[in-house]
């Protein structure tokens, strides 16, 4: 008897909610609307800086204000990784024509101590012809490699003339005219799905 009584409670329940999803206005719709995904911000990745250009001309990240960059971080002595990164920067802007002059194309250098700016301007002629390269004071290196999140280390190379090499962080970060982060690609990135991307971007 009391299981009988409880399934007639347990039908009259759901009837009486069909019959308010049918008679309260929207009530149905509310009900059957896809759940919202709640969306985070953006990555916490960039910051003001203030470094020196391969000429030997100090610039802050204003001055590349209504451009989109890419940013990769690295050293003129590295032996592989970042030429790779660099070769895949230039072959991409090639590939994308005209719409690559909405980009600059950045190097900003983690060995301050080898990388000046007459070095860099060596090494930035070797890739691509719009790329910047940047080094500066420890202090300041270390501090744009905290906004960009960036790990580096000196670490002991018994091979180099300078008896240390630099581990580092090999990513690509592609940064909007307001210098916000947008998105990243590694060293390895295929040109043309990089060029694809970027396409979708500009």
């Amino acid at each position: 008897m009391r299981l009988r009584l409880l399934g007639l409670s347990a039908a009259g329940f759901v009837a009486g909610g069909l019959v308010g999803l049918m008679v309260i206005p929207g009530a149905l719709d509310r009900v059957l609307a896809p759940a919202q995904v709640m969306s985070v911000g953006k990555a916490a990745v960039g910051g003001p800086f203030t470094l020196t250009d391969h000429t030997g001309r100090r610039v802050t990240d204003k001055d590349f204000r209504g451009q989109y960059m890419l940013v990769y971080f690295g050293f003129t002595f590295c032996p592989d990784v970042c030429p790779s990164g660099l070769q895949a920067i230039s072959a991409t802007l090639d590939q994308l024509g005209p719409k690559a002059e909405k980009i600059t194309p950045v190097f900003i250098s983690v060995d301050p101590e080898r990388d000046t700016p007459e070095q860099l301007a060596l090494y930035v002629s070797s890739f691509h012809p719009r790329l910047v390269g940047l080094t500066g004071s420890p202090e300041e290196i270390q501090s744009v490699a905290k906004a960009y999140r960036v790990y580096y280390n000196k670490v002991k190379d018994e091979k180099s003339t300078a008896e240390y090499t630099i581990d580092h962080t090999s990513i690509i970060y592609l940064m909007d005219p307001k210098g916000e982060f947008v998105t990243h690609f590694t060293h390895a990135t295929p040109v043309a799905t990089m060029a694809e991307k970027l396409e979708k971007v500009l």
